[in-house]
């Protein structure tokens, strides 16, 4: 099934892969599609989020898509300076969608609504070129703006520009949720936050698609810092139990 036809029905999960290795492990457990995460990714370089260049980001999907068999969207944060171009060497990377947001990390602030629907409306033209899916992303929630309303009307407004997939990452309560998919009348992404509804719940909602942005990610790191604290004050090795199998790294890795 292709990507979009993804969103065409139902509900369905999109994890998040920071590398080739996490993308495979990912696509093995029987997901249908696999996403980027800019803070991921960007740990995997030693750098924090927002610090990935253009040519990192594009080097980082051709490899990943390239060991997949399944679609792979891609988190383009902003989409730097040159939006059109930006989505071109994504889609020649090999994505199957892109997403864009509307916070300006240059200025700390997110975009004004207008600034937001050039950038979609640039974002959306190149991506109807190529075939992607775009997802455009009201970022008002993460930044300590919680007006609603104002999510809403930016969503609504990206749609129009041309967005394919609508995302407010931030959006927790079911009632939030359920006012946000009934408005915008598009396919709608849900991030998985603590206290966000289970995926059956979501279903229920109308939501199309739950991501998980850098959580996975943050969970492997967090292993590995355990059993780097237990090797280097206990000298032990019990984390070796909690890890994978070499049957399970054949199944994930061996084409």
């Amino acid at each position: 099934m292709g990507f979009r036809d993804l969103h065409s029905a139902g509900i369905f999960l999109m994890p998040n892969a920071w590398d080739v290795g996490s993308a495979r492990m990912l696509e093995a457990a029987g997901f249908p599609a696999v996403a980027t995460t800019s803070s991921g990714l960007a740990a995997s370089l030693g750098k924090l989020d927002q610090q990935v260049t253009r040519d990192e980001l594009v080097t980082h999907v051709a490899a990943v898509a390239s060991a997949l068999t399944v679609p792979l969207s891609v988190d383009g944060e902003r989409l730097f300076d040159d939006v059109a171009g930006t989505v071109d060497l994504l889609a020649g990377a090999g994505a199957a969608g892109v997403s864009i947001e509307d916070y300006d990390p240059v200025l700390d602030q997110v975009d004004p609504i207008e600034v937001g629907v050039e950038r979609v409306g640039q974002a959306a033209e190149a991506a109807k070129r190529h075939g992607l899916v775009l997802t455009a992303r009201a970022e008002n929630l993460l930044y300590g703006q919680t007006d609603l309303d104002d999510t809403i009307a930016r969503l609504i407004a990206y749609r129009d520009a041309g967005a394919d997939v609508l995302f407010a990452p931030g959006l927790v309560a079911a009632e939030d949720i359920e006012r946000v998919v009934t408005a915008v009348e598009a396919p709608v992404n849900v991030l998985a936050f603590p206290g966000t509804p289970s995926v059956p719940e979501l279903a229920k909602l109308g939501v199309r698609r739950v991501s998980v942005g850098g959580s996975l990610a943050w969970a492997a790191y967090g292993a590995l810092r355990d059993a780097a604290i237990e090797l280097l004050e206990s000298g032990t090795t019990t984390y070796r139990s909690r890890g994978l199998s070499s049957s399970e790294v054949e199944a994930a890795f061996q084409r």
